[in-house]
């Protein structure tokens, strides 16, 4: 299997399993009394998960790459903390569709600006048209899933 075809599916999966997360961790916070304890634990038992990965495919960082990183670098923890913190409160006021929805339009809005400046030392990818519009349509199905 081609590298895009699995990036493609490991999305699929990994968009799925979010979708799963939201009601789960909902629950979660309920029985440890708010959405930043539920992120806490949901973090918690996922380190576990990669402890368990990593020690299983004996995958060991690049130490001196790792020092070299700049400070930003470090932020992904805390962008993922937030967003599981936020869907933990959201899905149960706005549910799991709306909140998702809602995460799914403005990060394509901030991918794009991503993109089109090749932020991150990622690739630059120019914002077109096309892309407009779909990030629109998007925009238009939060629209329509807020409304029901």
């Amino acid at each position: 299997m081609n590298q895009v075809l699995s990036a493609i599916l490991v999305m699929l999966v990994g968009g799925a399993l979010l979708a799963l997360q939201a009601p789960t961790n909902a629950m979660l916070g309920r029985a440890v009394g708010s959405p930043v304890n539920a992120a806490f634990v949901s973090f918690l038992v996922g380190t576990a998960v990669l402890i368990v990965v990593t020690l299983s495919l004996r995958v060991k960082p690049d130490v001196e790459a790792v020092k070299a990183l700049p400070w930003y670098a470090w932020l992904g923890g805390a962008y993922g903390a937030f967003l599981v913190a936020a869907t933990t409160f959201a899905a149960p006021r706005i549910g799991v569709a709306s909140a998702l929805t809602l995460a799914i339009s403005s990060q394509l809005v901030v991918a794009l600006v991503l993109d089109q400046f090749g932020a991150f030392g990622l690739a630059r990818l120019a914002v077109t048209p096309a892309k407009v519009v779909g990030v629109v349509l998007v925009a238009i199905g939060v629209v329509l899933v807020r409304r029901g």
